[in-house]
């Protein structure tokens, strides 16, 4: 991500908590350190005033890297799938993530590859639409399901350049509103799973979490886990490539939203 960043003549910034600063660009040195992974906690946009308190590192979720984004002044974020309402199989009580609600009240474009294919698609974008969080395709009519292009759910907006993502993010602002807006684009078709591979996939993946008494917090990191596993190690091929797809992407529309010199 940070080379489809760079060589495109846009500034990479990973966001993270480090040794308590909440930072929007960490140096190599950093970045080495956090993908050791060790010592090294998971926070969102709640954690980040007691990770800040007690000097601790932490690994930002997107709520926490959008809240970091804002504050930074960076218009344009890019991760690989959002979180989103999880599946009521995979759930006791109602679950959904931290990322909906800080989408719907800070105002940064973020570029993903969709909700990630755990989830529940259809009602995470029914929640983007109570929460007035606008949701783009780009290129395409459908949401995409992170792994795969197809879920069969249609988009009601498309775009299909950087200047017409970048016109609607300036209207966005000049009518004053306050929430993200959430671009979203298919995995790349070379690397793309088919709809019905990811949800046997992750059919299979429930179960697994069921059986094991896997809930909260640790579930998603299981469930992908075990989605790699349920593919043959292909889900982490098209997620890698759509991480590099995304970063592609977001890299045009903040070069379209950049001041001319």
């Amino acid at each position: 991500m940070v080379r489809a960043v760079s060589s495109r003549g846009a500034v990479p910034a990973i966001t993270a908590v480090v040794h308590g600063v909440a930072t929007a660009g960490l140096d190599d040195a950093e970045l080495e350190r956090f993908l050791r992974r060790e010592g090294i906690g998971k926070v969102s946009a709640r954690d980040l005033p007691m990770a800040m308190a007690r000097g601790t590192d932490g690994a930002t979720t997107v709520a926490a890297a959008i809240a970091i984004a804002a504050l930074a002044g960076i218009d344009v974020f890019s991760t690989g799938g959002i979180g989103g309402v999880h599946r009521a199989a995979a759930r006791i009580t109602y679950d959904e993530s931290a990322d909906l609600v800080e989408m719907a009240r800070t105002p940064v474009l973020v570029v993903s590859a969709g909700a990630k294919s755990i989830l529940d698609v259809e009602a995470t974008m029914e929640r983007l639409e109570t929460l007035g969080v606008p949701l783009i395709g780009y290129r395409t009519d459908e949401m995409p399901g992170f792994f795969s292009a197809e879920t069969g759910l249609h988009l009601s907006t498309r775009a299909d350049s950087p200047a017409e993502v970048g016109a609607m993010w300036r209207a966005h602002r000049a009518l004053g509103r306050r929430t993200a807006i959430l671009v979203v684009q298919p995995p790349p078709a070379d690397v793309a799973l088919t709809r019905r591979t990811v949800e046997d996939a992750v059919a299979a993946a429930m179960d697994a979490a069921r059986s094991e008494g896997v809930q909260g917090a640790a579930l998603t990191p299981f469930l992908l886990a075990a989605v790699e596993r349920e593919t043959g190690g292909r889900s982490l091929g098209a997620n890698l490539a759509l991480l590099e797809s995304n970063a592609m992407l977001a890299t045009e529309i903040a070069l379209e939203l950049a001041p001319s010199s």
